[in-house]
């Protein structure tokens, strides 16, 4: 009994400490075999071969999932190629990673200005601004795009009668 309330001062100074240090984040740090392979990705990206970089991008995510600059370009290639949805989901992953990437902020606004969401990018922009404490060119990159609106489809519809089927007779031709 006599120890009993030097025993929960002890118990409350030990709480408190590990509480203490447990908020602390430890810095990312990325693999080196990952930021060589994003490396070469980097440079096959700037000669225009995008399938090659998204490889090399694919396997720097492989060699080390928590890079978020290799999403982020996967997003670029994406968008490159037309293929909003995915540029979306990569941007997302590189966010989720990390939520102040601007370069991912901007990407995902700017995927969802092209595929028509200009809300959506709208709200992506005011997140971008208040993340960014001065004037960032993603700002004025995503503002762009969202006042190019989503980017126009070209959808031409055509009749196609299906082949006869061998021993049926065709009906006969329609009166116009």
């Amino acid at each position: 009994m006599r120890f009993t309330p030097a025993a929960i001062g002890a118990a409350l100074i030990l709480a408190s400490l590990s509480t203490a240090t447990s908020g602390q984040v430890a810095p990312i740090v990325i693999s080196p075999i990952s930021l060589a392979l994003m490396a070469e990705g980097e440079r096959l990206q700037k000669t225009g071969d995008l399938t090659g970089a998204a490889e090399f991008y694919e396997s720097s995510l492989a060699a080390d999932p928590r890079n978020s600059t290799a999403y982020v370009a996967l997003g670029q290639i994406a968008q490159a190629r037309g293929l909003t949805g995915s540029a979306i989901r990569h941007y997302r992953e590189a966010l989720a990673l990390n939520p102040d990437n601007l370069d991912a902020l901007a990407g995902e606004g700017s995927a969802l200005a092209q595929k028509g969401a200009v809300d959506r990018a709208r709200d992506t922009l005011a997140r971008l601004t208040s993340a960014c404490r001065t004037q960032c060119p993603q700002i004025a990159r995503l503002q762009t795009a969202i006042a190019a609106g989503p980017t126009p489809s070209v959808v031409a519809a055509r009749t196609v009668q299906a082949p006869p089927i061998p021993g049926q007779v065709p009906p006969p031709p329609k009166p116009q």
